[in-house]
């Protein structure tokens, strides 16, 4: 069973990024930035993450959910889990080591979760 290893959409605060890997170092957790995603579509930032087996991370409760089922319709996706922008950086840090913690990469394949729930 592996680790998840999470990757930030381009519109994700980054506070949380760095404050998740602040808070567990062990977490994988690859920036926007180090991605190259700025300006990037969702079906490329689902593509490169499906090939990187990375749990995408993003705000975009518009586009990506549509873009998501798509995606899944012609090939598997590492999951997307949708943080709501008006979340408190602590309680989304909080999430997102809890999902680490408590689950494996294989159980996120083609699922989306909004946090909160």
């Amino acid at each position: 069973m592996m680790k998840v290893r999470f990757q930030a959409d381009a519109d994700l605060k980054q506070a949380i990024v760095a404050g998740t890997i602040r808070r567990e170092a062990d977490i994988d957790f690859k920036s926007a930035n180090a991605a190259g995603f700025e300006g990037k579509k969702d079906e490329e930032v689902l593509a490169i993450t499906a090939r990187d087996g990375r749990v995408i991370v993003t705000h975009d409760r518009q586009t990506m959910p549509i873009e998501f089922g798509e995606f899944i319709l012609s090939q598997n996706s590492s999951g997307v889990l949708i943080i709501s922008q008006n979340l408190p950086i602590s309680d989304a840090i909080d999430a997102l080591i809890l999902v680490w913690e408590a689950s494996n990469a294989e159980e996120w394949v083609n699922q989306i979760m909004s946090i909160p729930l």
